[in-house]
């Protein structure tokens, strides 16, 4: 303190800024300054003083006159400090937990400050549709791609999300801590099973495999496949009793649901594409082993988010909205209308009393939840589609960094556009259900006088060369990178015993809690050294049934499959190149 007094003291600064300071020093608050403060730019100009940091870092707890966040000792300083307290702790030393606290809210404040800076570069308006060779499609098929996969370039530009707290080994480790020390769990709940009929309980048997037929599951559930998905892939992960969830407000929600989905009639986006979605998502996460990775909170956000991302979906797309000046376009100002209105609307729903789904949980565990499914949700407005792939692109240069929330956006959008990865039987049957809404659209088009969107005219669209640009330009390349993505992510569990988190909370894994691991509820901590390489071994299924599908649509079309190198020059070609392109739409 007295340091501090000095050096206020010793340096030109304001009255009020050597007050501010002092205020602090004396109350123990934290306080994070910059290093453009006059104070602490002059202190750390000083080498001595650098000395007297690492040495105050490595010995001290206190949080005072740690450096500025926006310094380049401050990481240094940061990890020295976290070590220390861990040394602590693992010695059985006394460590106030207001210190501990104080410490991570710095580190916090640290690794925030790191992560702007990072991520600055990442979020521009570049996309990679010009670069693809241009008879490679058909300009149709191109147009199309445009309008549904790019964003406008009319509009404002979209700014980078808030960067949230990034973990890292040494932080993360003491965060543990602080939850073995001080967290209680606790887990109750009402639970009133929805019984399957026993052709139903059969199916869902095999939920996890990606050879799954929705179909299937509809017509034997009688047109009830999103209800029972649903209650199935929430039931299976027991959060109905950890989340407190009313099995009654449960099932009311999920009819609710089918009956919004079903509001349009729409062939594609309907509520059998909501069960789709869901058990994609739901065999991605079993197949990499990822599921290991998400909290409870985490797992049942991404469970409803891929239920409800296309409630009510009118069965036209955003561009059409726009282009006709619908109530939805008014309200959500021509961005992302159908998202929006998808969130909105599914949210109002679970207000209702008899279908609140959410009533168990705490304020912080509701934020978190809405937080997650809006950004999930969100990130399926395609237009959006090369930028998600190239920021996730970018992020995999350093995985200990990819977020929660973008990992598991980018798994709900690659399921959202699936279909071409599955077996034929079940594609072909998607595909001739997009095209008859895609046509339905181009009707309601000519009608209004209002050009046709690509893809929508009866009369002139080339169903299987759309196809194939889709799954060579667009699909296969998000399943590269979402491959590449789940690969990542369980090395760094296995090498680090590292759980990367998006949210405030520090979760990691440390070799002597492995007993522990199985009574943590809420904060899920897995020695995943334990993991067995079977467990988390991701089995590809998607590579050869989009080669297959691939095949057949190109002898369809009468096209001459291209020779492998040159088929992977061109995927090369698409994943790696940015470019702008114009009138643009938004596919859901």
């Amino acid at each position: 303190m007295e340091d501090i007094q000095e050096k206020l003291a010793t340096n030109k600064t304001s009255p009020q800024l050597s007050q501010h300071v002092l205020k602090h020093a004396n109350s123990r608050e934290v306080t994070v300054l910059k290093r453009n403060d006059p104070f602490l730019t002059h202190a750390m100009d000083s080498s001595e003083l650098d000395l007297e940091l690492t040495t105050y870092a490595s010995k001290k707890l206190e949080v005072e006159r740690m450096p500025p966040v926006d310094t380049l000792a401050a990481p240094k300083l940061c990890s020295t400090r976290l070590q220390h307290i861990i040394d602590l702790l693992k010695t059985d030393g006394m460590v106030d937990k207001g210190d501990i606290i104080k410490n991570l809210e710095y580190s916090i404040s640290v690794l925030d400050t790191l992560y702007i800076e990072e991520t600055k570069r990442l979020f521009d308006d570049d996309d990679a549709l010009n670069e693809v060779e241009p008879d490679a499609v058909p300009s149709e098929v191109r147009d199309w791609l445009a309008q549904t996969f790019t964003k406008s370039q009319t509009g404002t530009r979209v700014q980078g999300e808030r960067p949230k707290f990034k973990s890292v080994a040494q932080a993360v480790r003491a965060g543990l801590m602080v939850d073995r020390l001080y967290r209680r769990m606790s887990s109750c709940g009402s639970e009133s099973a929805v019984e399957p009929p026993t052709p139903v309980a059969k199916i869902l048997k095999d939920v996890d495999q990606w050879s799954f037929n929705v179909f299937d599951l509809d017509e034997h559930s009688g047109g009830n496949s999103l209800r029972y998905m649903g209650y199935e892939l929430i039931r299976s992960q027991g959060l109905i009793s950890k989340l407190r969830i009313n099995g009654n407000h449960l099932d009311n929600f999920l009819t609710a649901l089918q009956v919004g989905y079903s509001k349009y009639s729409n062939p594609y986006h309907n509520l059998i594409h909501g069960a789709d979605v869901a058990q994609t998502v739901y065999a991605l996460l079993q197949i990499s082993g990822l599921m290991k990775w998400l909290t409870d909170i985490e797992i049942f956000a991404t469970i409803i988010a891929a239920l409800i991302h296309d409630y009510e979906h009118t069965g036209t797309t955003n561009n059409f909205h726009i282009m006709s000046r619908t109530s939805l376009a008014m309200l959500y100002n021509d961005r992302a209308v159908l998202e929006n209105h998808h969130l909105s609307a599914a949210f109002e729903l679970m207000k209702s009393e008899d279908k609140n789904i959410l009533s168990g949980l705490k304020a912080e565990e509701y934020r978190e939840f809405r937080s997650l499914v809006i950004d999930m949700v969100l990130a399926t407005d395609m237009s959006g589609h090369f930028q998600q792939i190239k920021n996730m692109r970018s992020m995999l240069s350093c995985a200990e960094n990819i977020e929660k929330s973008k990992a598991l956006s980018l798994i709900l959008h690659t399921a959202d556009i699936s279909h071409p990865s599955k077996p034929w039987v079940v594609h072909k049957r998607w595909t001739d259900n997009l095209i008859e809404e895609f046509f339905k659209q181009g009707d309601r088009e000519k009608v209004l006088g209002i050009a046709c969107s690509p893809l929508c005219d009866r009369q002139t669209t080339l169903v299987e060369k759309s196809q194939i640009g889709f799954i060579t330009i667009i699909v296969e390349p998000s399943f590269n990178v979402l491959g590449d993505m789940m690969e990542k992510l369980v090395a760094v569990l296995q090498n680090n015993n590292t759980l990367v988190d998006s949210g405030t909370q520090a979760h990691t894994i440390l070799e002597d809690v492995e007993a522990e691991a199985s009574q943590l509820n809420h904060i899920k901590s897995t020695n995943l050294k334990s993991l067995s390489m079977k467990e988390v071994a991701m089995v590809k299924h998607w590579e050869v049934c989009l080669a297959e599908n691939r095949k057949k649509w190109k002898e369809l079309a009468g096209v001459e499959d291209d020779p492998p190198e040159k088929s992977d020059d061109r995927n090369n070609n698409a994943n790696s190149t940015n470019s702008r392109s114009t009138n643009r739409d938004t596919l859901n």
